[in-house]
């Protein structure tokens, strides 16, 4: 850590060009006597990152920034300031610190945070930048958080962790025990230590899977920024043995989508199906990825369109957790069709169920890319392939 780049004029310099060509700067002769073009160059790309998905440190003077792989693998503050409400008490460690983000949110609700990081240079940025933020209540301990945990006589009322997949484990399932820490193997340590766990996984851990490796989920979270799902994070109760509840949550410029249902029951929900009415639903995508294909319908009293489709119907316009769809035509699936009604068409094309993908329907049939109408090309209840022609519904 180059204390040198917190200088007055090399911040100046960092912002003024934190839309500039980099490679241009890399090339240049040396810009500051006290510190190299690559290093100005590593904060500018690491600070741009930040921009959008953390604006609390981008906003703030004086923060010093690892590098840009940091930036990409923290969780944003979206992500942050919901895991944070989910702990409460007087203490929480964080066992795998990183850039420090979810343990300044923790720090919000929580007296006492510990923040370990096994990487020294990465501990003492965020130890630097934590001041620059005025939080005093983050210990941060420079070493690895399990073994820390390990050899600390005290219990903490929660213990955070974000474990990082092995190199090794590239093109194998995700699983957790291919992870560092490996949580399934160490769960008896943290409940020694702690009543309360909170995990966060990559959401292409499959949940299934999850469950079968760990004990005593109480809780899912789904979690997704405008539709895109970020993270998944488990909720362990020592000693709970009762159903798993999956929480589903989009959030969004103007609010929360959220979506609750017991994971177990999923499997016993008998499904309502319906030829497309006059409304179309499709759910956002962290439904999508809990698995919530019939509890969904129920809930909400609309049907399903086929068993695989996962698109829904109803002949009122009803609240839904995802988007909303007015059908204006149902084309049957030939090609003769299909070509007379739409060919030439300006629309936006979606495939569920569906043989084709969005580029060869386009190509097939020349239609362009935008507009306000919805396309969605889909199988009915009776097995048919059908073209669903829709406006979307604010």
């Amino acid at each position: 850590m180059n204390k040198a780049i917190l200088d007055k004029e090399i911040q100046a310099f960092i912002l003024a060009n934190i839309h500039s060509n980099t490679n241009e700067l890399l090339l240049k002769k040396p810009l500051f006597a006290s510190v190299t073009n690559a290093e100005v160059v590593e904060q500018i790309e690491a600070a741009k990152r930040t921009i959008k998905k953390l604006p609390v440190w981008f906003e703030t003077p004086l923060i010093y920034y690892p590098n840009k792989l940091n930036i990409e693998q923290t969780s944003s503050e979206e992500t942050a300031i919901y895991k944070s409400q989910l702990v409460s008490g007087k203490s929480l460690v964080d066992i795998t610190g990183g850039f420090g983000v979810d343990a300044y949110y923790f720090s919000k609700r929580v007296a006492e945070v510990i923040h370990c990081e096994i990487n020294e240079t990465l501990s003492d940025i965020v130890a630097h930048n934590l001041t620059a933020l005025h939080t005093l209540n983050i210990q941060c301990v420079k070493g690895d958080g399990l073994g820390y945990v390990r050899n600390c006589e005290k219990r903490f009322d929660w213990i955070y962790v974000d474990p990082s997949r092995r190199n090794d484990a590239k093109g194998k399932v995700f699983m957790l025990a291919d992870c560092l820490p490996d949580v399934p193997s160490n769960l008896d340590l943290l409940f020694e230590k702690s009543d309360n766990i909170l995990i966060k996984t990559s959401p292409i851990l499959d949940i299934t899977n999850g469950l079968l490796e760990l004990n005593h989920v109480a809780e899912i979270h789904v979690i997704a920024v405008q539709n895109e799902v970020k993270e998944l994070l488990w909720v362990l109760k020592k000693g709970y043995e009762g159903r798993v509840q999956i929480i589903t949550a989009n959030i969004q410029a103007d609010g929360l989508q959220k979506f609750t249902y017991d994971f177990a029951e999923e499997q016993d929900v008998v499904a309502s199906y319906a030829e497309p009415l006059t409304f179309l639903y499709e759910p956002n995508a962290a439904i999508m990825k809990s698995g919530a294909f019939k509890t969904i319908g129920k809930q909400y009293g609309v049907a399903k369109l086929h068993a695989h489709s996962h698109l829904y119907t109803s002949t009122e316009l009803l609240d839904f957790p995802g988007r909303r769809f007015e059908i204006k035509e149902v084309i049957p699936y030939q090609k003769k069709i299909v070509k007379q009604k739409l060919q030439n068409a300006k629309a936006n094309i979606a495939t569920r169920n569906f043989p084709d993908k969005p580029e060869v329907f386009k190509k097939q049939f020349k239609i362009k890319d935008g507009g306000e109408v919805y396309i969605f090309l889909t199988t009915d209840i009776r097995n048919k392939k059908v073209v669903l022609v829709t406006n979307k519904v604010n």
